[in-house]
C-alpha cells in the first residue's frame, strides 16, 4: 500500500510520509523489537526485508512513472532499516538511525523535485520530462545532489548508514552480503538512470515553454540539501 499512498497523495503528503511517518515506524521497531519479537521470527523477517531491497530495486528499473519510482526506492531503503533494527545491536541501531535521517531528507527532496517537474509538464512519465537541464539549469544541480545521495555516494551520510547496516548484516550472516551488495548496485543504476532521463536529451514540444525555477522552490531545495551537507561534514550531530 505504501507506493500507492505515495503516488496518490499530494506533494505535501508524500514529503511528510517519507520524511516523518516512515521514521515513526522505524522508531517503533527499535522500541518494540527487544521485547516483542522472538529470535526464531527474526530470521524470516530479515530475509524478507533484504529480499525486498532487491525486488523494489528491480521494480524501479522498469518504472516509467517518476513518482512511483521514487516511492519504490523509498520502500527499498526502509527495508535496510527494518533489517538492521531487528538485529538489535548498537552498531545496527546506529546505522538504522543514520539511514533513516538521510532517507528522510533525500526522499523528501526527490518527491519535491518530481512535483516541480509535474507542475510544468502535467505528467509524471519519465519520457515526457527529458531535457529539463535546458529549461531549469540551476535545478539540475539539486537533481544531481538528490540522485547521488540516494545511491549513497561517498562521503555522504547515506553511505555511512548503509555501510554500518551492511557490516552488521554480514556479521550476522555472511550470505546477506550478496543481497545487500546487489541492492546497492541496482540502486545506483536506477538513480543514475532517473537523473539522466529527466535532465539530458532534447526538450519535448510541450516542455519548451517551461518556466525556470522560482525562489520559493530553490529555497525548499536548499533546506533539504544543506542538512545533508552539514550532517555529512559532521556526523557527530546524529549521535
Amino acid at each position: 500500500w505504501l507506493p500507492k499512498a505515495h503516488v496518490e497523495a499530494p506533494i505535501a503528503g508524500s514529503m511528510v510520509l517519507a520524511a516523518v511517518l516512515l521514521k515513526l515506524g522505524g522508531y517503533g521497531i527499535i522500541r518494540m523489537a527487544p521485547t516483542n519479537i522472538s529470535t526464531t521470527l527474526i530470521y524470516p523477517m530479515i530475509a524478507m526485508a533484504t529480499w525486498g531491497v532487491i525486488m523494489t530495486g528491480l521494480t524501479c528499473l522498469r518504472k516509467t512513472d517518476l513518482k512511483a519510482l521514487i516511492a519504490y526506492s523509498s520502500v527499498g531503503h526502509m527495508g535496510l532499516v527494518a533489517s538492521a533494527t531487528l538485529i538489535q545491536t548498537p552498531w545496527s541501531t546506529s546505522g538504522a538511525v543514520i539511514l533513516m535521517i538521510a532517507h528522510g531528507l533525500t526522499s523528501s527532496m526527490l518527491f519535491c523535485l518530481a512535483n516541480m517537474l509535474y507542475e510544468r509538464t502535467n505528467t509524471r512519465m519519465l519520457i515526457a520530462m527529458r531535457g529539463m537541464h535546458k529549461a531549469m539549469p540551476l535545478m539540475t544541480s539539486y537533481w544531481l545532489i538528490a540522485s547521488l545521495t540516494n545511491l549513497a555516494l561517498p562521503p555522504t551520510i547515506n553511505l555511512i548508514g548503509e555501510i554500518q547496516i551492511m557490516a552488521t548484516l554480514f556479521n550476522w550472516s555472511p550470505l546477506t552480503i550478496m543481497m545487500t551488495a546487489m541492492g546497492a548496485t541496482i540502486t545506483a543504476i536506477y538513480s543514475l538512470q532517473m537523473f539522466m532521463t529527466t535532465q539530458q536529451g532534447h526538450l519535448t514540444k510541450d516542455s519548451k515553454e517551461t518556466y525556470p525555477a522560482q525562489t520559493r522552490e530553490l529555497l525548499i531545495m536548499l533546506l533539504h540539501a544543506l542538512p545533508i551537507l552539514l550532517l555529512t561534514l559532521n556526523l557527530e550531530l546524529v549521535y
